[in-house]
């Protein structure tokens, strides 16, 4: 009985995130190719140099692997595998980790075991005429900064 009501609560906290049009796409495209994925990688680095910040960024495509990764200059070593982990769980669940991080605030531990779920924002689906076509991750910083970059990444496609 408490497994299922845990369940349920992670089911309706998806649930809503999906009517709050946070979940783009429900089917997939083509992968993103190299170039799109250095256009993407780019306006992230871009964003986050304007506002000072030092992180990785990693590009995927639908199925999590990767397609592109890079990394500014000083960024903490555990942001290389933060970025990959964001960016592959954004791409195999087609929503931002954002989705994650408030489900399990929510009380929604059972998340936890999802495979390949991390529970903080920074990765974002890529989504091309409503089509996902692979994900960005971004670790350096704050969640909420991570997530800004990431975004920012994403509308250059």
């Amino acid at each position: 009985m408490f497994k299922t009501v845990k369940f349920a609560g992670i089911a309706a906290s998806l649930a809503l995130a999906a009517s709050a049009g946070i979940v783009q796409a429900q089917s997939y495209g083509a992968d993103i190719g190299v170039e799109a994925a250095r256009k993407v990688a780019a306006a992230t680095v871009a964003e986050c140099a304007k506002n000072s910040w030092r992180i990785a960024v990693t590009v995927v495509d639908t199925h999590g692997y990767l397609v592109y990764f890079e990394k500014m200059d000083d960024t903490q070593i555990a942001s290389v595998g933060i970025s990959q982990t964001k960016a592959k769980a954004a791409a195999t669940y087609r929503r931002p980790t954002r989705v994650f991080a408030d489900a399990i605030a929510k009380g929604g531990n059972a998340l936890m075991t999802l495979p390949g779920a991390i529970g903080s924002p920074g990765g974002i689906p890529l989504v091309v005429g409503g089509k996902m076509i692979g994900a960005v991750g971004v670790s350096g910083v704050t969640g909420d900064q991570d997530e800004q970059c990431a975004k920012a990444g994403a509308s250059a496609l």
